[in-house]
C-alpha cells in the first residue's frame, strides 16, 4: 500500500469539508484510479473531479501519471479569469 496526502482548495475544500486527508491506496495507482476512488469515496466531489486540476508533490500532473510512494496530492478547482 501508497500511503499519500489529499490537499483540497477553495470550493473542492468546502465540499470535502476538510482541507486535508490522509489515505491509503494501491501501489502504481494512477490519478484517474485515484479520482474515480475519491469519487466513490465522496460522492459529493465526484463532479467537482471531472474539471479538477492535480498535483503531485507540487508539480502539475495528469491523468496517466502514477502516484508515487508519500506523495502529496493537491485538487484545485479549474481557474477562470477575466
Amino acid at each position: 500500500m501508497n500511503h499519500i496526502k489529499l490537499l483540497f482548495f477553495a470550493t473542492i475544500r468546502d465540499r470535502a469539508g476538510t482541507k486535508s486527508m490522509e489515505v491509503d491506496i494501491p501501489a502504481d495507482m494512477t490519478i484517474l484510479q485515484l479520482k474515480e476512488k475519491i469519487g466513490t469515496d465522496y460522492p459529493n466531489l465526484k463532479e467537482s473531479l471531472k474539471s479538477v486540476l492535480i498535483t503531485i508533490n507540487r508539480e502539475y500532473a495528469f491523468d496517466e501519471a502514477v502516484v508515487p510512494t508519500d506523495a502529496e496530492i493537491a485538487l484545485f478547482p479549474p481557474v477562470s479569469g477575466g
